[in-house]
């Protein structure tokens, strides 16, 4: 039954389908940010947060979505909250802090683990050669060793490029 309702209306597979792809993907930030608050509600606030919620009013009011007198009120609240409870009270109606915002990811370590998996595939062919080597055979070495040695420089490369491209920002 649903597939024939599917094959009578196209458009909405046509236009539809990515829109909803994209509410599930806004949905699921929404659930990460909604959990991230609740684990640190009864958290006491660090001077430092206290100074990101300043900041965080001072950029709102500094777009036009709050007023001076409002700008004020919720400085107060902020001053005066104890937890990170208190300070979800002072952003009611405000997009959520940074402070909850959950970090993206980092690049993980996976690709020097796999660097580690390529060296170690790639040192049987370098003894090989270093063996071909020391029996003269330098055309055999050459074979063995030298893409080793580039299979190793290419996975080093691919290793360390996230951290050569945050170094370039």
């Amino acid at each position: 039954m649903a597939d024939k309702e599917w094959e009578r209306r196209p458009e909405v597979r046509r236009g539809q389908l990515g829109e909803w792809a994209g509410m599930a993907a806004a949905a699921g930030q929404e659930a990460r940010v909604a959990a991230a608050r609740r684990r640190v509600a009864s958290v006491r606030l660090t001077d430092e947060e206290r100074r990101v919620g300043f900041d965080e009013l001072a950029e709102q009011f500094a777009v036009g979505r709050l007023d001076e007198d409002e700008l004020h009120r919720r400085v107060e609240l902020v001053q005066e909250a104890v937890t990170h409870r208190d300070l979800q009270v002072a952003f009611a109606g405000l997009p959520v802090p940074s402070l909850y915002v959950p970090q993206a990811k980092q690049p993980g370590r996976w690709r020097w683990a796999a660097f580690v998996g390529a060296v170690w595939l790639a040192l049987p062919f370098f003894l090989t050669g270093l063996v071909f080597l020391v029996f003269g055979k330098e055309i055999a070495a050459a074979i063995f060793g030298l893409p080793a040695i580039a299979w190793v420089l290419v996975t080093w490369r691919w290793a360390s490029a996230p951290k050569r491209q945050a170094r370039r920002r």
